[in-house]
């Protein structure tokens, strides 16, 4: 096979998965099964939910070993009829490298201020503790006790799904 051969045959695959790396993971029998089971549900509700829907769901194993699944749903009459502005402050305390950052490293396992203040390029101590309590006031953190934070439960499933939105 020729240079210009073996450079189509790159290409082509790098093109291939980078149309697997954007598409759905395929999770269950079919490509749409979440959404099936939404409508099917919706169709359930009967008027009240001729509007639609919306469903996030998953079933999390973070690095420390902890396991988390949930699952919320909403009508989209709801959802836009609703005041946005109350996630004005849940998403601004996202809205910033250092604060995903310290995410990250807490689901990851590195839980004590202590820990969080060593790493580095997330700023002086008292830094971090600003950024810890915003994200705090916003709720996706929770004082553990003893300079200990953590992501509560119900809010693993949901910080995954932003990031997740985020990147599509």
């Amino acid at each position: 096979m020729d240079l210009e051969e073996r450079v189509a045959a790159l290409e082509r695959r790098l093109a291939e998965l980078e149309r697997k790396d954007h598409a759905a993971p395929r999770l269950g029998d079919g490509d749409f099964w979440a959404l099936e089971g939404l409508k099917e549900q919706l169709a359930g509700l009967g008027e009240d939910a001729a509007d639609g829907g919306v469903l996030y769901t998953g079933s999390v194993r973070l690095p420390t070993g902890e396991e988390y699944g949930w699952q919320y749903g909403a009508l989209t009459g709801s959802l836009i009829g609703g005041d946005w502005a109350d996630a004005a402050e849940p998403f601004a305390a996202l809205g910033h490298p250092v604060r995903l950052r310290l995410l990250r490293e807490i689901l990851g396992g590195l839980r004590t201020t202590a820990e969080l203040a060593a790493l580095d390029e997330v700023g002086t101590t008292g830094q971090i503790y600003h950024h810890l309590r915003q994200l705090t006031g916003a709720g996706w953190l929770q004082a553990a006790g003893r300079g200990r934070y953590e992501v509560p439960p119900a809010r693993v499933v949901p910080l995954l799904v932003v990031l997740t939105a985020a990147r599509t």
